[in-house]
């Protein structure tokens, strides 16, 4: 059951289930809390109460927001974990990766651990040696067109390149869901001021001191190289407190290819963190 919870500058759209310790999830861009449907009932089968949470702009929330930068969405989900009673295991995608990064710096009383799926956490640089990769082509091409254009059709073209084979089930059912929730008013422009909103998690990596599980794809098109940038997230954190695990097949979507696979390494991973 959708519940919601007001914020500064709007309302956030969230859904509980099951009991246990908190976990939350958090998404990317362009997607709502849908992106995790096959991962929550995994988790909650492995003892968690999960809460699944529609970012500012995206799903169920509030469409329209003053600003939607990691720093903004870090302040939606400290709101959200204070509400439910934390402190919790924070899971971010993408642009929600960078800001459980700033959650777990300013606020570590409420944060246990962090999992950052494909992060978008250090500011953004473009490779002119990797336009030589078709995937990463493709991919910053259907993404330009997106961030300038609002266009529709360029937005499902990079979902399609970002999640390579193997595919869902409901795949097709799935981008009609994003495209109808896209097509609400203001959606899109939500989308386009998230996509170019300032990359403010960076500078936090070093104020974290939760552990922090990175995961990226080997064939996510957004990067050149996946593997270094996970790379440099990890050694930009204190000394021993991150790991990254690379999926082979993954695009910028493992939760949604893989979701066995990666809430393996999540329960793997919470573990070893309490050993």
């Amino acid at each position: 059951m959708t519940e919601f919870l007001n914020v500064e500058g709007g309302t956030l759209a969230y859904e509980v289930t099951g009991s246990g310790p908190l976990m939350v999830l958090a998404h990317g861009i362009g997607q709502s809390r849908d992106a995790y449907r096959f991962m929550v009932p995994e988790l909650v089968g492995a003892g968690y109460r999960v809460a699944a949470v529609d970012l500012r702009g995206s799903g169920e929330s509030t469409a329209t927001w003053p600003s939607y930068t990691r720093t903004d969405m870090a302040g939606d989900l400290i709101a959200l974990i204070q509400h439910l009673g934390g402190p919790a295991v924070l899971i971010g995608h993408s642009i929600s990766g960078g800001a459980a990064t700033i959650v777990a710096a300013k606020a570590p009383t409420l944060v246990s651990a962090v999992v950052e799926l494909a992060p978008f956490t250090r500011k953004v640089e473009y490779s002119l040696s990797a336009l030589g990769l078709s995937r990463y082509r493709r991919g910053a091409t259907a993404i330009s067109a997106v961030a300038m254009l609002g266009s529709h059709n360029q937005w499902r073209k990079y979902l399609e390149i970002a999640t390579p084979e193997p595919r869902p089930a409901d795949w097709a059912a799935s981008l009609e869901r994003i495209d109808a929730m896209l097509r609400e008013p203001g959606r899109m422009k939500a989308l386009q001021k998230q996509m170019n909103s300032a990359a403010d998690a960076g500078a936090q990596l070093g104020n974290v001191h939760c552990p922090v599980l990175v995961v990226m794809g080997t064939l996510d098109p957004d990067w050149g190289d996946p593997k270094a940038e996970g790379e440099a997230i990890v050694a930009a954190l204190p000394e021993g407190v991150g790991r990254l695990e690379m999926l082979p097949g993954a695009g910028h979507y493992p939760h949604v290819q893989f979701p066995s696979e990666v809430v393996g390494l999540v329960r793997s991973f919470l573990e070893t963190a309490r050993a």
